[in-house]
């Protein structure tokens, strides 16, 4: 892919890396501390994850050069207008596996591409359903994966999104993190 910028990913999430190199582009990663993830207590809850990924934007807008494009993105997970952030312990975790167990969820993310003077922001919207899970597939997913770094508490690509996942509507990749197809999209009309 043939592009004018010099590409900076402003995430450490490995997967983010991973779903971005696929595409077969090179950048850097570049992450600024204590980025204000905050949105308005109105922001409808479609919305949090552009929001916030465009407020992550925002932290970078005089940093970079004419030739530097930025990639910010937030994802989130909601289940009956309930955004599941990142579980803070195995309690937390567990609630949230119980409460997306048996039924369909919203993945989504919010990504800003930005470059000197414009930036294009989007959401990308996943539906998931996952099976009934017991207690005891709940408990060997936290206690061997120990999912406190995801959103909803479970990475698609790990053990539970193996045995749980019943459908998916939308992209796979936008439930990993970043939904490249899309990026790809906009990379290529930038």
């Amino acid at each position: 892919m043939k592009h004018n910028y010099h590409i900076i990913l402003a995430s450490n999430s490995p997967r983010r890396r991973e779903l971005l190199a696929g595409l077969g582009i090179d950048f850097e990663v570049k992450v600024l501390p204590d980025i204000d993830e905050s949105y308005p207590e109105n922001t409808p809850v479609a919305d949090v994850a552009q929001v916030i990924a465009t407020s992550k934007a925002a932290a970078y807008r005089e940093l970079i050069g004419e030739s530097e494009l930025v990639i910010t993105a937030d994802t989130i997970v909601v289940v009956d207008e309930e955004i599941l952030g990142k579980p803070h312990d195995a309690e937390d975790a567990r609630r949230m596996l119980r409460l997306i167990s048996g039924r369909t969820h919203q993945v989504i993310t919010g990504v800003c591409l930005m470059v000197k003077g414009k930036q294009k922001c989007f959401s990308v919207i996943t539906d998931v359903t996952f099976k009934q899970l017991t207690d005891n597939e709940i408990d060997f997913y936290i206690e061997k994966y120990r999912p406190y770094d995801k959103a909803g508490a479970y990475g698609i690509q790990e053990w539970i999104g193996y045995v749980g996942v019943t459908s998916l509507t939308g992209s796979y990749f936008n439930v990993m993190g970043l939904p490249v197809q899309r990026i790809y999209t906009e990379l290529q009309k930038m």
